[in-house]
């Protein structure tokens, strides 16, 4: 059983979705184990991680305009504001989404359906500079 490990750094535009499927899987390649378990991990509380589709744009659109409904920008609603209107309801949607992934490893890639990709999701409006640790664990 060997292990390894990296960080990926990722710049975001803001409020998006950030598909990441290429770089993760270069480096799972790179590793060279056929077999095994992927964590994705990202190391922020207004940032998320989910797969998704990644074939047609409008669900990246129909997801970000569900998030805005569900996680309302109004400060009048929560109590730590003090980071700007968009970052109590980004915190909640990272909550939601989640910030980890647990992958399988077969053949020496990732395992994912054919329409499925890897994203991290922003939160925050500004651009971010976002860290997301990847962790394999195999044969």
């Amino acid at each position: 059983m060997r292990q390894a490990a990296t960080t990926l750094t990722i710049a975001t535009r803001g409020t998006g979705l950030v598909e990441v499927t290429a770089p993760v899987r270069h480096w799972v390649t790179e590793q060279g184990m056929t077999t095994g378990l992927l964590t994705v991990f990202c190391r922020h509380t207004s940032a998320s991680l989910t797969i998704q589709e990644n074939a047609d744009p409008d669900v990246q659109a129909d997801l970000l305009r569900f998030f805005r409904r569900l996680v309302a920008e109004d400060p009048s609603l929560y109590d730590h504001t003090t980071e700007g209107p968009d970052d109590m309801p980004a915190h909640i949607r990272s909550a939601l989404t989640g910030v980890s992934l647990s992958i399988p490893v077969m053949e020496g890639e990732p395992v994912l359906g054919i329409w499925q990709g890897i994203y991290l999701f922003e939160h925050r409006s500004r651009p971010h500079r976002r860290e997301i640790a990847l962790h394999l664990l195999g044969d």
